[in-house]
């Protein structure tokens, strides 16, 4: 029998090995996702993002830290729930919602990465105000309520963060509602909210490709309305030719003419 010489021996190790690295790769990258074990480079933070701290307040804050990920689905807070602390959103998307007493869901925004979910009831103590549901895979970062009311107090940084985020949210709820109320019927509802779910940056005439679109339900609890009513809306859209449906990924092909019937 002829025994493996070193070289053989050298490549099966080798091989193993790359073996194994790709193995524990994978482990630490449950749905995909990169896992961020620090704030400290953190890679997926840019301009605009709540955790965009300097190197100096950034410290304290991972410290305060706790990384986790999510799967779709997992309930972050609910509604009326006491506060524990506030959730910054590093990837993923995140819906929020409330629930009238009859048990009719509104859909009030769709969080994305970068954001901080539950900040006011933090540091009003006050029950969440709405529930937060994930709604693709994310990776979060945990920081309790008494950690951040510490940070508020001894780093001026983390206080102006948050000020600016406290107003984009009340600016935010305030364009929601001039939306929702506003709007001229249900019809000019749902244009609106197809049209902010676009991509931007793109030229007049280009067509609009919503490739995460939501179903016939979720648009129906993000303009206050019935699916039934949705799922006829939409095919009066498609004989108007505003947009078309390319398998699940709804097109918008006239971004002019839906944006005459959102006025």
């Amino acid at each position: 029998m002829q025994l493996p010489d070193d070289n053989s021996r050298d490549n099966s190790s080798d091989n193993e090995y790359e073996l194994n690295v790709k193995m524990e790769a994978g482990m630490r990258t449950p749905y995909g996702l990169e896992i961020i074990e620090s704030c400290m480079g953190c890679k997926a933070s840019r301009e605009g993002f709540f955790c965009r701290f300097s190197p100096a307040v950034l410290r304290p804050v991972d410290a305060a830290s706790h990384h986790t990920i999510m799967p779709a689905g997992a309930v972050l807070f609910v509604e009326g729930q006491k506060p524990r602390g506030v959730f910054v959103l590093c990837s993923g998307k995140v819906k929020l919602s409330t629930t009238s007493k009859e048990g009719k869901v509104l859909i009030l925004k769709q969080a994305e990465a970068g954001e901080v979910l539950g900040l006011s009831a933090a540091i009003s103590g006050t029950s969440y105000e709405m529930t937060a549901e994930s709604a693709t895979p994310c990776q979060l970062n945990f920081i309790g309520r008494q950690d951040l009311m510490a940070l508020l107090e001894s780093e001026s940084e983390v206080g102006v963060h948050a000020a600016q985020w406290l107003s984009r949210e009340f600016q935010g709820a305030y364009r929601d509602i001039h939306d929702l109320v506003l709007a001229r019927s249900s019809s000019g509802k749902l244009a609106r909210l197809l049209l902010s779910c676009a991509p931007r940056g793109l030229e007049e005439s280009d067509e609009l490709y919503l490739h995460s679109a939501m179903t016939h339900e979720e648009m129906a609890q993000r303009i206050g309305s019935s699916r039934e009513t949705v799922t006829r809306l939409l095919s009066h859209l498609k004989k108007k030719r505003l947009i078309r449906l390319d398998g699940a990924t709804l097109v918008i092909r006239d971004r002019t003419g839906l944006e005459a019937l959102a006025v």
